[in-house]
């Protein structure tokens, strides 16, 4: 069942189909809020949502099933997923949900649950909440009278979350003269991104923060920085930031229109901490997709990098089981645990410009530090058929070592989120990539 139900990043799918049901969230929230009552006091679990428009319907499902089991469920409306693990903590809620497929278009939706210490939870405790489903005995636990748990919505949820990020910037600095283009994706942070950079001073040039429930994701954001990027040079603008639906992931653009990935802005954020010797055991942490150039970006400093699964849960346990403090992956999230629990957009973009306005240089200086490897990415679809397990995946490797041993790094992993399989090759020679990628996708759809 929990196969089935959790994927890489919580729960995912089509919006009013298995598993994406108002059914299915109720029984979700049921089955969660009955794991959190392990103390004979009140609980309280936080709801906060991005902006598609099944989020009131899953939204509505969840609190019906949190209060169903005796749990006070408090609701912040649109806000950012780091947004909902901050007020989470700051209000001393003993868990979260976030109602989001993040990146995905707005026909989809997901639900991730953050546990008391604002983390997100483990396998055991998703597979826990399957088991407790798929067994019926989810159904069994039903307080009636006083004992029934209630509902209420905080008003100044998005205040407090930019409070919170315009403090992570240095006291004293601003954003004064900066011409920055903001483009919020139609999704949570259509608040947040241009409020937060306004206050600090920049001049802010907005893009999607009209959202109507069925446009987040749609040609913006930090999966389609396209218009970000050309709105830069349209306006002459010092630099452009993309942010994701949920306000996890984020791309930039420097004042020639030129896109700064995840690797990128690690590479920008751990070199500058590097240089202050401030990163702790001088290593950070990303994952398996990661490019090679990262590696190579922190090396004049004696900086290395850790890989782990695909996954910001998976960088985190990382860094937390390491002690470090900085990570991300590639698709942009960025994680700070000096300031956040989970990868936050909003921080990041702060802390890059913090780079930028102390050095009093462009972006396209500090991206210097970072020159990517050639990389190849392929897409694999399996639609309306199973996709093959990661054993099988490395067997197929394993019998083309001689084909691709020239190759500087060959990923071929089943997508978490999607019916996909997902090949990344990175190789000195762009073509020598692309071609290697093509016929190791070739061999995964025959299988």
């Amino acid at each position: 069942m929990s196969d089935r139900l959790f994927g890489t990043d919580g729960i995912r799918g089509r919006a009013n189909e298995h598993p994406m049901t108002a059914e299915m969230a109720l029984k979700v929230g049921r089955a969660a809020g009955m794991l959190f009552l392990q103390e004979n006091r009140p609980h309280t679990i936080l709801i906060g949502k991005d902006t598609r428009l099944s989020g009131y319907m899953i939204e509505n499902a969840l609190t019906a099933g949190l209060c169903s089991v005796g749990i006070r469920v408090l609701l912040t409306g649109p806000l950012p997923t780091p947004g909902v693990s901050y007020i989470m903590r700051s209000l001393r809620c003993d868990g979260a949900f976030m109602i989001s497929a993040s990146h995905n278009p707005y026909e989809d939706n997901g639900i991730k649950l953050f546990g008391p210490d604002g983390y997100k939870i483990a396998d055991a405790m998703e597979d826990e909440i399957a088991r407790l489903i798929s067994s019926g005995e989810v159904d069994r636990y039903r307080p009636t009278g006083a004992q029934i748990g209630t509902a209420r919505r905080i008003d100044d949820a998005v205040g407090r979350y930019i409070e919170f990020v315009k403090a992570t910037f240095p006291k004293g600095m601003r954003l004064d003269g900066l011409r920055i283009v903001v483009d919020c994706a139609q999704g949570a942070t259509y608040k947040i991104g241009p409020n937060t950079l306004t206050e600090l001073g920049a001049q802010v040039i907005t893009l999607g923060d009209r959202p109507n429930g069925v446009n987040i994701n749609d040609k913006l954001g930090a999966v389609f920085p396209e218009e970000m990027r050309a709105t830069v040079i349209r306006e002459k603008a010092d630099l452009g930031i993309a942010f994701d639906g949920d306000g996890d992931r984020i791309a930039m653009a420097d004042e020639d229109g030129r896109l700064l990935e995840g690797n990128a802005l690690l590479a920008i954020i751990a070199a500058d901490k590097l240089e202050r010797n401030e990163l702790p055991s001088k290593t950070i942490v990303t994952n398996i997709m990661a490019n090679g150039g990262l590696d190579r970006a922190l090396a004049p400093w004696g900086g290395s990098v850790v890989r782990s699964n695909v996954g910001d849960r998976h960088v985190v346990e990382a860094m937390r089981a390491q002690g470090l403090t900085v990570g991300g992956e590639s698709s942009g999230h960025i994680v700070l645990l000096d300031h956040n629990t989970t990868g936050d957009a909003m921080i990041a973009a702060l802390q890059v410009l913090a780079i930028l306005v102390g050095r009093n240089q462009p972006l396209s200086e500090l991206a210097r530090v970072y020159q990517p490897l050639p990389e190849c990415l392929r897409k694999v679809s399996f639609e309306g058929r199973p996709k093959p397990a990661q054993p099988v995946l490395d067997k197929l490797l394993e019998d083309m070592a001689d084909e691709i041993s020239g190759a500087a790094l060959v990923v071929v992993r089943p997508s978490g989120t999607e019916p996909a399989v997902r090949v990344m090759v990175q190789h000195d020679q762009l073509r020598k990539a692309e071609t290697l990628a093509q016929v190791i996708a070739d061999r995964v759809e025959a299988l």
